[in-house]
Parts: C-alpha cells; structure tokens; sequence
C-alpha cells in the first residue's frame, strides 16, 4: 500500500513553513564570508547578559527534566505585569500556545478567522485540526476589523489578530478593538498576538491585559523571542482568563520548555536596560530608514514593530536575489501576496546602512 494514504487530507495540503535562506547556506552557495540577516526580525543586539549567565549557571542541571509547571518564570511575569499566575501559561515560543488554543477549543466543524495575509500559523492551526480557515483581505495593509467581525459565526471558536500586524507592522488601537470584541460572538476566543508589542511607541495601544482581568474571551500572547532576544531558546507566554488558561495547559505537552530558556526568560526578564536598549535601537533605524527610502522614492509602511514593509518596484524575489549576492538578506512580499514587496527587519546602524547601500546598487541595475 502506498503509505501516504495514512496521512489525513487536511495534513497533506499544508504547504511547510519556509523560514528563508540559511545564513550558511547563503554563505557557501554565494562565496561569501558574512551575511547581514534582516529576514527574521531577530534582535541583533542578542540576549541580556544575565540571560546568558543564567544559562551557564543553569547547564548543569540539563540531565534533570524542566520544571512543567515554569513555577519560577510564571511567579517572575506575574510581577513584572501585575496579573494573577493564574493566567499565565508558557510554550515554545508563542507559537506553542496558539497550537494549545488549537487543541484545546477547535472541532472539525469549527472555524477560525484571520487577516489576509496571515502569520503562517494561524492556517496552520485550522489546518492541524481538519477545520475551516476564514481568510479576511487586509485593509490598506493594517486588519479590517469590521471585516473579521462580521466573518465570525456561531462556528468561529478563534480569531487570531497579530497586533503590531506581521507583515506590515501597522496596529489598531484601544477603541477599534474596544468595539470589535463587542461585535463578535461570545463562543469567539480572540487571540491578540502581541510579539512586538515592546517595540510600539503609539500610546493608543490597547491595554490588553485589561481584557484578560475582566474575564473576556481573550488569549494575549507574547514572547521571548523577539526584544528579549531568544529566539534560538523559543519560550512565549501567554494571559487569559483561569478557564482558559486550564484549558491551555490540558492542551500542553509535559516538560515543554527547557530548563535554560526558563532560567533565560527570567534573568531577561530583570533587565529594564535591556529592553530599553533594543527599542530604542529600533526606533532610531526606522527614523532612518524612513528617511533613506524617501530619497530612494520608495513606498514603506511606517511600523510599530522592529521590520518595515517596504515597495521596491520590481518583484521581491529578484530583489531578494539581488541582496543575497550582496551579502543581505531580508523576506519576499509575494509569500503575502504583495510580489513588489519586502519585509526588511530593523538592524544595527552598520547593518542599515549595509542594506541601504546594497539596496541601492540592486534597484540601479533592474
């Protein structure tokens, strides 16, 4: 027998996430010796120095299994954020937790809602449980709020709103969401994914966790990976009313994050100066950025997050190539669906410039 017969439909048509290039691979198929990596909204800066010394206080201790419960980091985000420990719940990156949501609150007859175009997981979270992913077109690239909420049914059990919006960066503020979640059913679990939400300067940001004090049918998640800068460790945490997050943990693998992303989460946790580093890092390359893409005559999306979605006039994928030779490599638009658009993540001074320049030498040969 042919034994893919053994895997279910809805498996099959998953397209697998493509994350991009590998930095080494890139290396050795270019000849070069560095890469200038702005495809991954990593932070460059790296982790806090008291993260890394926790790890290597921690690596003795790597023969004995995490602790399931993340007792120490869920005691360390309940007083960084003035929320009941009852709420919190921790994955491998927030990721983790949006496939808890999955398994915890969908059937194959339930729908899950999202903005067009989406983060990959979000289809893929319908996808894993054979149910129905309803697409909503974005809005002049931001959510279209109205759209979504007027997508929900009876039969929606999630709706995931990424806030800053991945890919473009753009949010909604206090009084959309305010009136959105007043729009869409209750049975609706609304899933405000806030990964940069650090990085957002707008004071109309909505106070989310407001919403998880109050008992709403919120799931708020953020993580680790992005302003903290762990992502190679994936922990995410996320805050929800008690019966949820009970619900979260059912869900949950047991010993899902390792002991040193635990000890790292929590020592980066305690340093303010870092955080503080990182944003501000971010928000003077976008003032630059802003300013470079004006002379060049290019569109761009201003951001709340540490990427900028940006219009080069060509296709993204000859763009991406013509990058790559050069040494930088950033995210194709056309996996959006937006074929003359770049996602471009905020660096260093040194690697904006970089980008800036080599950017330049691509759009003057096409």
């Amino acid at each position: 027998m042919d034994l893919s017969d053994l895997i279910r439909e809805p498996i099959k048509r998953i397209v697998p996430y493509s994350p991009g290039k590998d930095s080494e691979e890139a290396k050795r198929e270019y000849g070069l010796e560095e890469i200038v990596k702005l495809a991954s909204n990593e932070n460059p800066l790296g982790p806090s120095p008291r993260a890394v010394e926790a790890m290597c206080a921690a690596a003795s201790d790597v023969h004995l299994y995490p602790d399931p419960t993340w007792r120490e980091l869920v005691l360390a985000l309940s007083a960084k954020f003035d929320m009941p420990a009852e709420t919190i719940v921790v994955g491998r990156g927030s990721d983790e937790i949006i496939h808890m949501a999955g398994l915890a609150l969908l059937t194959p007859d339930s729908e899950v809602v999202f903005s067009d175009p989406p983060f990959a997981l979000y289809p893929l979270t319908a996808a894993h449980l054979g149910c129905t992913a309803v697409a909503v077109p974005h809005k002049d690239l931001a959510h279209d709020l109205e759209r979504i909420a007027a997508a929900c049914t009876d039969k929606t059990r999630l709706v995931f709103l990424s806030n800053p919006y991945n890919p473009t960066g753009t949010i909604f503020k206090q009084g959309e969401v305010d009136a959105f979640l007043a729009g869409v059913p209750e049975t609706a679990v609304v899933v405000l994914d806030e990964a940069y939400y650090e990085y957002v300067d707008n004071p109309e940001f909505p106070r989310s966790l407001e919403y998880v004090r109050q008992g709403r049918s919120v799931i708020v998640l953020r993580t680790f990976s992005k302003i903290y800068g762990l992502a190679g460790l994936r922990v995410g945490y996320g805050f929800a009313p008690p019966a949820l997050t009970r619900g979260l943990k059912q869900a949950c693998e047991p010993f899902n994050v390792s002991t040193l992303a635990q000890v790292a989460a929590v020592a980066s946790l305690a340093d303010d100066e870092q955080v503080r580093r990182s944003a501000q890092m971010v928000w003077d390359g976008k003032a630059y950025l802003y300013q470079e893409f004006e002379r060049l005559g290019l569109e761009y999306i201003p951001t709340q997050s540490n990427f900028i979605f940006m219009d080069v006039g060509i296709h993204s994928r000859d763009c991406f190539e013509g990058l790559i030779r050069r040494g930088v490599t950033v995210r194709t638009g056309d996996i959006f669906g937006l074929p003359t658009w770049i996602r471009v993540t905020v660096g260093t001074p040194e690697q904006n410039q970089t980008f800036v320049a080599k950017l330049e030498e691509v759009l003057g040969v096409c």
